[in-house]
């Protein structure tokens, strides 16, 4: 994951909203004072949401192939991947003037009880979690070395430095600046290794996580939004063939955030 240099602004944008009653608003406004174009002919997208609407967004064009850079305002709760929405001024100056944040997704292979294999990307977090009220048991390895031979616990996710603030930060897991090129590995609830707080990989890594008697101790992986459920088997990487770019306001960056993060008590 990498930050890029000030681009010239984008001519060509379309305008995105969540199904809110307050997104709508806002894109009617911004509809009236602005020309936008279709998804097709656009080189940049405007998206009006929150984090949940702007990982859809993100997950889309990962599924369609084409991947354009997003430039998101803030009308959900938290807003962690968006910028602040100001109302309906001059939206393209801003997009001029935004930074560009270029992140990869990882890359998830679930191989369930049945021999199935699905295949996901998650930009946030691949976390594995038990169904039922048994224990998970899960073994880890790292490029191809068992490193802890069975987790029991509620499950653990490997996450990236822009997921690393949502689900993995609740787990206790680190905060990782966007440059760190690392990943946070965190057990979630663990009963054994009692205190195990997790590692910090390099992005380079490829995790693999087997169930231990998946039949009995049914487990289930979620990458991003995307759940597979009774698997025995998921290899994690991240997707160097996918990147997609974010575009901040200049001062408002995802990656100055991530650092104040870190000061909040």
């Amino acid at each position: 994951m990498q930050t890029g240099e000030q681009q010239p602004g984008y001519q060509r944008l379309a305008l995105l909203h969540s199904d809110t009653e307050k997104s709508a608003k806002a894109a009617q406004e911004l509809a009236e004072r602005a020309d936008f174009v279709s998804l097709d002919d656009a080189d940049a997208v405007v998206a009006l949401g929150g984090d949940g609407f702007m990982l859809d967004t993100l997950h889309d064009m990962l599924d369609s192939h084409r991947s354009l850079p997003v430039f998101g305002l803030n009308l959900g709760t938290v807003g962690f991947l968006m910028n602040r929405y100001y109302g309906y001024g001059d939206i393209t100056s801003r997009i001029a003037r935004a930074k560009p944040l270029i992140v990869s997704p990882l890359r998830m292979e679930a191989i369930t009880q049945s021999g199935e294999s699905v295949s996901s990307c998650a930009i946030n977090e691949v976390s594995l979690l038990r169904e039922t009220r048994q224990t998970a048991k899960i073994e880890i390895s790292v490029n191809g070395r068992v490193r802890i031979p069975q987790l029991a616990g509620d499950g653990v996710l490997l996450a990236t430095p822009v997921g690393s603030t949502a689900y993995n930060l609740s787990a206790n897991g680190p905060i990782l600046p966007l440059d760190s090129q690392m990943l946070a590995l965190t057990p979630i609830s663990p009963f054994r290794p009692r205190r195990w707080p997790g590692a910090i990989l390099p992005e380079s890594s490829r995790v693999t996580f087997r169930v231990h008697e998946p039949a009995k101790r049914p487990v289930a992986v979620v990458a991003d939004q995307k759940e597979v459920r009774d698997v025995a088997e998921v290899h994690v990487e991240i997707a160097r063939d996918k990147k997609m770019t974010l575009l901040f306001d200049p001062g408002h960056a995802l990656d100055e955030r991530i650092v104040a993060e870190q000061f909040i008590t």
